[in-house]
């Protein structure tokens, strides 16, 4: 990890505890630019706007995307709170994001949703592995801190 990976990272997770707080899944994402400024944070949006495609991540690159030009996106980092799904992990590979930092992996998440989750067994070095270009993924890192969101 970067020096101020662990800070951005922690950014990401007090979005999911905010989307938490809303009633949704605990996932929180944040787009930082190549020279550390925030740009864009999202939360989980799945319950309340009734989309099963509001997942942290999408929600960001949604907007990032109609924000922001392809270079600066280029350039960006995405922090989530959680590992990107396969869904989420095209959206960020599409939009150009070279960095994806992430704290709880999938298995974790897997572990505290309990049973009968809905989860697709796929981590986001997998899909992005696949691409024509190269995606650097670090992770899982804090996933204590993360884990707690969930136990809270």
């Amino acid at each position: 990890m970067r020096p101020d990976d662990a800070v951005h990272l922690r950014a990401a997770i007090a979005l999911s505890r905010a989307a938490r707080a809303k009633g949704n899944e605990p996932y929180g994402a944040l787009l930082v630019a190549a020279g550390g400024t925030p740009l864009a944070g999202a939360e989980n949006t799945q319950v309340t706007e009734r989309d099963c495609t509001g997942h942290a991540e999408l929600n960001l690159m949604r907007d990032a995307s109609r924000r922001f030009d392809r270079a600066t996106l280029a350039g960006c980092t995405v922090y989530a709170s959680g590992e990107p799904c396969p869904m989420c992990a095209g959206a960020i590979y599409w939009g150009g994001i070279a960095r994806v930092v992430y704290a709880l992996s999938v298995e974790s998440m897997i572990a505290l949703s309990g049973p009968g989750v809905d989860e697709i067994r796929l981590g986001c070095r997998d899909v992005l592995g696949r691409g024509m270009r190269p995606v650097e993924v670090v992770g899982p890192a804090l996933e204590d801190e993360a884990r707690r969101v969930f136990e809270a």
